[in-house]
């Protein structure tokens, strides 16, 4: 809405009526309460004392996770500032795949802690350009003083950092098995040639959930599995050492893409074209034969008779397989995937698995590709009550494969517990405080209050494992920010989340990537910088007449008067 000009104080409206706008502070005060609402939903998922979200989906499926991500995207939100919320926990999960719910926390806690310097009158840009600031202290402070290096070789830490990850998910109680699974799981589809090191965790790391079985009796198959069985019958189910052709093209002859009608002027042209069709068939399976396979596996269909002439040859065959699976299959045997049958080779046959089966586990048949001599693809194999509970193991796993793929991408490690959080507190805090010995002409204006408010925003981590685990939050805190005090290189000191009690990460053995809570403190802080910079929003709405007659009320109010005024077949006679 505008003023007219020419003295005239008659409003003239640029925007539509029925469209909704918020201004200035209502518009941060109003984002800033999204921010928290969103945090607060999921603060109690923090720690190894989480407490488990039951979602409902619109579909009436149940999700039962305390794992952030998962959560919020199960969440229907119609703030704007919530959506973006959502939206981080998502590339927190895509990106590092762990720390979801520690960057939705902290985000809220940065924008809560700006709300009093909004209230007093201090203008957005100023709170950004001290968060900006804190931000590049951050990673400064957490790659010189707040972290160490680890040597990706020894399996003993490494199984150290995965079982931190582990221990505030549900899988903890079998977090052994859990660390051994992971870890075997990422050194497997790991590729490192030419000084380039390339873990494809998502594409070659697949998971098969089985339901039935215990928990325990998960396992990692050095290989690949298919909930598929042979084509035949009278086809082979264990062969050892077996050569495999992996194709991308049907064994059957070709159909038309729509339609297509055939007319025949007499009997023996239609047995002609039926003894074409067998030719062709033939002539592919020959293809196939000539390289002497033991095992096919395509991505198409194979017909009876194809199935036929391949069982007669002692070759067993799977069909319609997915893409993904076959090019799993391919880095696992070493086979090549090949498009049309006449362009076979020998060296298109993989010989790298030891042994081929089809196993039946409950209903189920499974084809197995076990025993490879050098995998660069697996399965896991989870086994557990039900299937929600394999989906939140699932999830747990992922996470965990996650953190140790960032570990081996980037050796260091930071301390857990909240000990880094708080160690980058205090050195934040301490130099806010040096503007007397400081020559930065940053710590001397007014933009060092919101630079302290980074401090107090980052000890929300430490506080929430202490809350959670029923601590005694005040009483903890405070002798932990002493602990820090006292000395610069006591930065491993932090929280135990089973007890709440102080401990040294160190000696406690909970270490986490510092790509994690790198990617954390930059999410979290650029999040709230994003929102502050938001002082308008802008939420046009439907039409008058829908939102006044309903959904499409409207148009039929309209049709129904028209039909109403229309001339009847009465008044025409006349």
């Amino acid at each position: 809405m505008m003023l007219g000009g020419g003295g005239s104080s008659q409003p003239i409206m640029v925007l539509n009526s029925n469209t909704k706008r918020d201004q200035g502070k209502k518009a941060q005060f109003s984002n800033i309460f999204a921010a928290k609402t969103i945090a607060d939903t999921i603060r109690t998922c923090l720690g190894p004392r989480a407490m488990l979200k039951m979602v409902l989906d619109p579909m009436g499926g149940i999700v039962l996770t305390n794992d952030g991500n998962a959560i919020l995207r199960e969440i229907q939100v119609q703030h704007p500032a919530g959506k973006s919320m959502i939206e981080i926990s998502r590339t927190q999960d895509e990106e590092v795949g762990d720390g979801t719910t520690s960057v939705i926390i902290l985000a809220g806690e940065l924008l809560a802690q700006t709300e009093q310097y909004l209230q007093q009158g201090l203008h957005a840009t100023v709170v950004i350009r001290a968060y900006r600031k804190a931000l590049e202290d951050c990673i400064e402070i957490m790659k010189t003083k707040a972290s160490i290096a680890i040597d990706v070789k020894n399996r003993d830490e490494m199984l150290r950092v995965v079982k931190s990850c582990i221990g505030t998910k549900y899988l903890s109680r079998w977090s052994d098995l859990a660390c051994q699974i992971s870890l075997d799981a990422v050194q497997t589809v790991m590729i490192d040639e030419h000084g380039r090191r390339e873990i494809d965790i998502k594409r070659y790391a697949r998971f098969e959930k089985i339901p039935g079985g215990s928990i325990e009796d998960s396992y990692l198959l050095k290989g690949c599995m298919l909930n598929k069985d042979v084509v035949h019958p009278k086809m082979k189910r264990r062969i050892e050492n077996p050569r495999i052709v992996l194709l991308d093209c049907s064994l059957e002859y070709k159909k038309g893409e729509s339609q297509t009608s055939l007319e025949f002027s007499g009997e023996p042209d239609f047995t002609r074209m039926l003894q074409l069709e067998e030719e062709s068939i033939r002539a592919m399976c020959q293809d196939v034969i000539a390289v002497k396979p033991d095992v096919v596996v395509t991505e198409k269909g194979i017909s009876d008779v194809a199935a036929h002439y391949l069982a007669a040859a002692g070759i067993s065959a799977v069909r319609r397989t997915k893409k993904s699976d076959n090019n799993r299959i391919s880095r696992a045997t070493g086979a090549s995937i090949v498009n049309d049958t006449a362009d076979l080779k020998e060296e298109d046959v993989g010989t790298g698995c030891g042994l081929f089966e089809i196993r039946k586990i409950g209903d189920e048949y499974y084809t197995f590709f076990d025993q490879c001599k050098n995998p660069k693809a697996c399965t896991i194999i989870l086994r557990g009550a039900n299937k929600d509970v394999l989906n939140e193991i699932e999830r747990n796993f992922q996470d965990a494969m996650n953190v140790t793929r960032n570990v081996m991408l980037e050796p260091r490690l930071t301390p857990g517990g909240g000990a880094v959080e708080m160690a980058l507190s205090r050195a934040l805090d301490a130099m806010s405080n040096s503007e007397g010995t400081s020559n930065d002409e940053f710590f001397k204006g007014v933009e060092k209050y919101p630079y302290k408010a980074v401090s107090r925003a980052l000890e929300i981590i430490p506080r929430t494992l202490i809350q959670n685990c029923g601590g005694n939050v005040i009483k903890q805190l405070t002798t932990l920010r002493a602990k820090h005090n006292q000395q610069a290189d006591q930065f491993t000191w932090g929280i135990d989340g089973e007890t709440g009690q102080l401990v040294d990460m160190h000696k406690f053995g909970i270490w986490e990537p510092i790509a994690v809570k790198m990617q954390t403190i930059k999410t979290a802080i650029e999040t709230a910088i994003l929102l502050l910079r938001i002082d308008d929003i802008v939420s046009g709405t439907k039409k008058a007449s829908t939102l006044t007659d309903g959904p499409g009320q409207g148009d039929g109010k309209k049709k129904k008067d028209d039909d109403e005024n229309k001339p009847t077949d009465e008044s025409n006679k006349e």
